[in-house]
């Protein structure tokens, strides 16, 4: 069958892929070069979203949790697993027990996964691991495991699996209307946050919305021997402090927009993640210490009104011929790819 896949991030290189492998004449389309948006601006991270579980979504964890497996046996060049601490403080954002149960539920929907159950570290052993955490109120952290990748190189090497499959892969090449892809019995449109520019080109309402929501990062040009997750002072959020390529690298924020292009990170999301680090560490610090940072908008299912609340699963929608596809999520992308293909093929 002859197949047009538009959009080149993660989730348009694995639908190609799969479409590929099962011996169909694919085309992927990019508007600029593959990977060049929200798949290359991610946290970095092949993690189940140990957050999640806090909203119900269950089995999208499980999924996840064992998809990581799959990127570090096909490309172990490209990720390794990372172990994270969860510091717990007294008096401060979440008990320990609520942790606890947590990382346990995590343990069992990972369970096949190959990865390391998680523990506890006393105090002694956390300050250990990471000599400049805030003492003061610090009970010790739970460790868990997730993996870290890079993000563009990953995406790269999957549109390389394409191409040794046959799949012609235009790049600066904008689909503007479905009416360009008429040649084609069957149509992805994979374009993460562009997504309803196309679907709006077919009759109906849309069977669902996309929020627009941006993460920002910003790195540090010091090196982070420990991985953390971190609560946001007085907010239900989350914060990553990561190692990543002799850096450190702090996100991310989440900040709707009205508008699917990422922006430049403000100077009042970098002194939010600023302010998060120097909630628990001893060594402060300033604007001046940042030495890069990024944004990538995430094109989110809108199901709450709280951003950190929306489902990161994702959807398909099918008018005639073409498979829309909304949300999804980096490190599931390959099973989300898959199941594209399902649906694209009925």
């Amino acid at each position: 069958m002859k197949i047009a896949v538009a959009g080149a991030g993660i989730i348009g290189a694995c639908t190609a892929w799969a479409a590929a492998k099962q011996g169909h004449a694919v085309t992927l389309f990019e508007q600029d070069t593959v990977m060049a948006h929200t798949s290359q601006s991610s946290s970095k991270l092949l993690h189940g979203g140990l957050r999640y579980l806090e909203t119900g979504q269950f089995a999208l964890v499980k999924k996840a949790l064992l998809a990581r497996r799959f990127w570090l046996e096909h490309a172990p060049e490209l990720c390794r697993p990372l172990e994270l601490l969860f510091p717990i403080y007294a008096g401060r954002g979440r008990p320990k027990w609520q942790i606890s149960i947590g990382t346990k539920l995590y343990d069992f929907l990972a369970a096949g996964s190959g990865f390391p159950r998680s523990s506890w570290l006393d105090k002694a052993e956390t300050l250990e691991r990471c000599p400049t955490l805030l003492s003061d109120g610090l009970k010790g952290a739970f460790s868990f495991y997730d993996a870290q990748m890079d993000d563009f190189a990953l995406g790269r090497w999957v549109v390389e699996q394409c191409r040794s499959l046959g799949v012609n892969v235009e790049e600066r090449h904008k689909i503007e209307t479905l009416a360009e892809l008429n040649g084609f019995e069957r149509i992805a449109n994979a374009t993460g946050p562009w997504a309803m520019e196309l679907r709006r080109q077919q009759g109906g309402e849309p069977a669902y919305t996309i929020d627009w929501v941006r993460g920002s990062h910003i790195f540090i040009d010091r090196e982070q021997k420990q991985a953390l997750m971190l609560p946001i002072p007085q907010e239900k959020r989350i914060f990553f402090v990561l190692p990543y390529q002799g850096k450190t690298l702090i996100g991310t924020t989440e900040i709707r927009q009205n508008h699917p292009a990422a922006e430049r990170p403000s100077e009042t999301e970098t002194d939010y993640l600023l302010a998060a680090y120097n909630a628990y560490h001893s060594e402060k610090l300033t604007a001046t210490d940042v030495s890069g940072s990024f944004s990538g908008v995430r094109p989110l299912l809108k199901s709450a009104a709280n951003p950190s609340d929306a489902t990161r699963e994702w959807a398909f929608e099918r008018v005639d011929n073409v498979l829309h596809i909304y949300g999804g999520k980096w490190t599931t992308a390959q099973l989300q790819g898959e199941a594209a293909l399902q649906e694209l093929l009925k």
